[in-house]
């Protein structure tokens, strides 16, 4: 155990100082690990792939508390990450048609970057629904309890390719934490400005401070199942919309910044749900 915490110390701390000379642009990181000929191991495949482990390995871990094997885990992982991938991608495209549209080729080039959280989010719940419905094991907020639990860390993880693409940050600042970008990875009209929010940093924060949350406490405490779920919705949602606000390359319907609607009506529902499971707890103890 005190190895483990003095590891931890001594990675918390090299992480720091590695962030605070990245941050001030002494360090200018590169967004792949090697290349060979045209192939590149991007960092961004990689924070991806180390979240779905990490968040995988910790959902097996608590599979005695539900209806749902290892088999389950292992086969609705399988399904859930692919359309979770085509899912994030339609989403992206869907609300920057403007630009697919003129170049219908660049609809395929994942690797060009441009796949949106909420929409791997939406097709993994579908997956989920129609998954559980083919299983009949388990219920949907069996599986969505599970899911939710360990998304956050893989949220968390997933978002420090961001910081190797230098993408996802937020508006100019002159905070001691702001980060700098270099001048070809700046946003149209920031030319002269260097440092800006580290929104990729505050989204991580905020999902590892969720995970703990839905993971070691509400997990352990719930009384019904879909309040794991019910949380993740309005607390996440609460998160990025705040977020969202600071950022710059956000996605557009009209004049609003899509993330942030799909977070109100989110934070709505959420709400709602946990109220209803809330309630009906209660109905069962007066009854009782």
């Amino acid at each position: 155990m005190l190895v483990t915490a003095i590891t931890l110390l001594v990675a918390a701390l090299a992480l720091f100082f590695f962030l605070r000379e990245v941050f001030s642009g002494k360090i200018i990181v590169r967004d792949y690990i090697f290349q060979i000929g045209k192939f590149q191991l991007r960092w961004y495949s990689v924070c991806i792939a180390s979240g779905i482990f990490v968040a995988y390995f910790l959902a097996r871990r608590r599979l005695q508390n539900y209806p749902i094997t290892p088999e389950d885990l292992d086969e609705g992982l399988f399904w859930g990450v692919i359309f979770g991938i085509l899912g994030a991608r339609a989403y992206y495209v869907a609300f920057n048609w403007s630009y697919y549209s003129r170049y219908p080729s660049e609809i395929w080039k994942i690797w060009h970057g441009g796949l949106a959280i909420h929409g791997a989010f939406f097709a993994a719940l579908l997956t989920i629904y129609f998954y559980s419905k083919i299983k009949k094991r388990f219920t949907f907020v069996h599986a969505s309890d599970l899911f939710t639990s360990v998304l956050p860390i893989a949220q968390a993880i997933g978002r420090w390719g961001n910081f190797f693409n230098y993408e996802a940050y937020g508006r100019p600042t002159k905070l001691p934490w702001g980060m700098f970008v270099p001048p070809e990875r700046r946003m149209p009209g920031f030319d002269m400005d260097t440092h800006f929010h580290p929104t990729f940093l505050y989204e991580s924060l905020w999902n590892i401070a969720l995970f703990t949350f839905l993971y070691l406490i509400v997990e352990k405490r719930k009384k019904s199942y879909g309040e794991t779920t019910a949380l993740y919705l309005i607390l996440y949602s609460i998160g990025r919309f705040w977020i969202e606000g600071l950022r710059l390359d956000s996605l557009y319907a009209g004049q609003l910044r899509t993330a942030q609607v799909v977070s109100i009506i989110l934070i709505v529902f959420g709400s709602s749900w946990y109220a209803y499971l809330i309630g009906k707890n209660n109905t069962k103890k007066e009854r009782s």
